[in-house]
């Protein structure tokens, strides 16, 4: 059974830092994409950032130039680097991935909660 498992999140200052990470665990197939998503209280969940399993990223625009994504394909694992945070970045972060397979079946983690604020 696949299984994501996100950590990192939690309470910071305007302005710090956070990384987060993802580890995908019981599949039997490649991972493919694996990306980031956001959901605060009252709207829908959105993209935060994904990259490919070549390594070719995608960002919000809103996160561009202080957030980066990165992994690392030997530990099945994702990172979300989340610099000079706003208060606007509060949110539960998810770790979706995509496995190289028929159907290309996607999995979610269970997210874990980022909140900037002073």
């Amino acid at each position: 059974q696949v299984q994501l498992v996100e950590s990192g999140g939690g309470l910071v200052q305007p302005g710090g830092s956070l990384r987060l990470s993802c580890v995908v665990s019981g599949s039997r197939f490649s991972i493919g994409d694996m990306g980031w998503y956001r959901q605060a209280p009252g709207k829908q969940r959105e993209l935060v950032a994904t990259i490919t399993n070549r390594g070719s990223t995608n960002y919000a625009d809103s996160v561009k130039g202080r957030f980066t994504i990165s992994r690392d394909n030997a530990k099945n694992t994702a990172f979300l680097q989340m610099n000079s945070l706003k208060p606007e970045d509060t949110a539960a972060y998810y770790c979706n991935i995509k496995l190289v397979t028929f159907g290309i079946p996607s999995y979610w983690g269970q997210g874990t909660q980022v909140t900037v604020s002073s």
